[in-house]
């Protein structure tokens, strides 16, 4: 749990830098609100592909490795944005932060989740993604040192360091325990048949190349939904990415379980739409809005990191007492009283901040349990690429989220758009996990759909199981 926490707080740390100094650098490239916006949706056009490839590698060699892998990835990412020179340099750099944080969620979230005890994995959840927000809180410090001292590019160069972090990762973790158990060496030492979640994709060589296609169609297309280049084609490019991530769902999830991946990716999206317009601009307001310094600016981002901490811990306790479901149904249900509130307060900054500590702590601080939630859905054999394919295609709702924000501000304040957004998404979120909508579509078209497979064996695994045992009982082969 430890380098686990480790690698989520570097994580946050590289991630939320350009959030803080989205206001720095439109002054020095020249860039429109919307333009600064999707530097933030940069980095999730990427996570798709980043979180399905490096799940898969998680999957087949171990959720240790691809979890190194990812450190390694989004450090140079970060390093590199402190070297652009305009704006499709800096978009690019964030590109490679966007595969490498997919890659951290998934193997780490699976990692710790098949470590730790059955009972108690909604608090393995929960804490772990609490390491995120701590990651935000460091770097609103890190800001209010740097910036006003040496400038926007050195809070960049600072990301280079998570790389040492990950080489001692590498050097001291076990391997997960489900995962040692199921795929890696049996008992006598020998190596059983390594999972390869992507077959169904390449078993094929026609196959193979239309695949090829689309993966390369839907990089193509998010790129130009999210630059200037798009521009007056939004919506037949975006029907083109959904089409093609889509079909390899259809492809993954095979006939049985195509529903379960959409209805989760549909559902990951929604959560990312009403989360990540306050995550992604909320400095912004602060600094625009109600003309807050630098140093006020990160006295609110403690409150915000902290409540976010506090509530993907507090997630955790409730997921395994009320269940992972009804946890995060009344959770946010609870949220949803604090959201206009929180934009209405403009003359306290205490007010405020202990209004964005509970909004944030409901609201936000939920999602600790969303690994859980997902990852329960799939077996071990494929569960670090099917969730980090459903958790990261679904976390494209976070690179619409920020422009769609900024859109909304053409019309109304930016602090009301960011409320208005946040309370009718959280709503369908509550709508779609507190009546398990993902599982029951499922279950229209395969009846044997598992429950929570995290915490329950599947029926075909516990029988092997039982087999198992009467034999060494019998003492037969």
């Amino acid at each position: 749990m430890a380098a686990s926490w480790i690698g989520y707080v570097l994580d946050g740390f590289d991630f939320v830098l350009i959030t803080l100094v989205l206001t720095e650098i439109s002054d020095e490239f020249g860039l429109s609100t919307v333009q600064a916006a999707s530097l933030v949706s940069a980095a999730f056009i990427t996570r798709w592909i980043g979180g399905a490839l490096l799940g898969a590698m998680g999957d087949r060699y171990g959720r240790r490795i691809a979890m190194v892998t990812s450190i390694v990835l989004f450090s140079v990412g970060t390093f590199a944005s402190g070297l652009a020179w305009n704006y499709l340099s800096l978009f690019a750099a964030r590109l490679l932060i966007g595969a490498g944080m997919a890659g951290e969620y998934s193997a780490s979230a699976t990692y710790v989740l098949e470590s730790w005890p059955k009972r108690l994995r909604n608090r393995a959840s929960g804490f772990l993604i609490s390491g995120f927000a701590f990651g935000s809180v460091l770097a609103a410090e890190v800001y209010k040192w740097v910036v006003p001292a040496l400038g926007w590019r050195w809070m960049f160069f600072i990301g280079i360091l998570p790389i040492a972090a990950a080489l001692w990762l590498r050097r001291v973790l076990p391997e997960a325990e489900d995962w040692a158990e199921q795929v890696g060496a049996d008992a006598s030492g020998e190596q059983r048949e390594r999972p390869n979640p992507f077959r169904p994709l390449f078993d094929q060589r026609r196959k193979a190349t239309v695949n090829t296609v689309l993966a390369a169609a839907a990089s193509v297309a998010l790129f130009l939904i999210f630059t200037p280049y798009g521009e007056g084609a939004v919506l037949p490019l975006a029907l083109l990415t959904a089409g093609c991530l889509i079909a390899f769902a259809a492809q993954l999830g095979g006939r049985k379980a195509w529903v379960l991946y959409v209805a989760l990716m549909v559902t990951v999206f929604c959560a990312f739409l009403y989360s990540w317009p306050i995550q992604a601009l909320l400095p912004t307001y602060l600094k625009t809005e109600l003309g807050y310094s630098p140093d006020q600016v990160t006295d609110v981002m403690y409150y915000a990191g902290f409540g976010t901490m506090f509530g993907c811990c507090l997630a955790g306790f409730v997921g395994d007492w009320l269940g992972t479901r009804k946890a995060y149904a009344f959770t946010l249900l609870a949220s949803l009283a604090f959201i206009f509130p929180v934009f209405a307060m403009k003359d306290s900054m205490f007010g405020l901040g202990v209004l964005l500590f509970a909004m944030l702590a409901l609201g936000q601080g939920i999602s600790g349990i969303l690994p859980k939630y997902i990852a329960g859905h799939f077996p071990v054999a494929k569960r670090a690429a099917s969730l980090g394919f459903v958790y990261n295609v679904g976390a494209l709702g976070g690179a619409v989220a920020p422009v769609l924000g900024a859109h909304l501000a053409g019309g109304m304040s930016l602090g009301r758009s960011l409320a208005v957004l946040a309370f009718s998404l959280t709503l369908v979120v509550i709508l779609l996990v507190g009546f398990d909508v993902p599982r029951r579509l499922n279950r229209l078209i395969d009846p044997d759909t598992p429950d929570d497979q995290l915490i329950e064996e599947s029926a075909p695994r516990a029988a092997a199981v039982s087999g198992r045992q009467y034999a060494a009982t019998h003492g037969e082969a």
